[in-house]
């Protein structure tokens, strides 16, 4: 099954807006908890690096296993 220029444009236009409304909806999640007082922005830029660090550490880890054929 081919899919013609125009059908995979739509395709990645429902892809662009359904993320957008996951970012828009992840968003609106922190601003509320923040304004609750359930964490603070600074808590949350922090953990955020953590994770992201936590990946890319992930990442180099997969690659080294790769490389030496494990």
């Amino acid at each position: 099954m081919t899919l013609s220029v125009l059908e995979i444009a739509g395709h990645i236009a429902d892809l662009k807006d359904t993320d957008y409304r996951n970012t828009l909806a992840a968003a609106v999640l922190v601003e509320l908890l923040i304004e609750k007082g359930v964490f603070t922005r600074e808590e949350f830029a922090r953990k955020a690096r953590e994770l992201e660090e936590a990946s890319l550490a992930e990442v180099i880890a997969s690659r080294r296993m790769r490389v030496l054929g494990k």
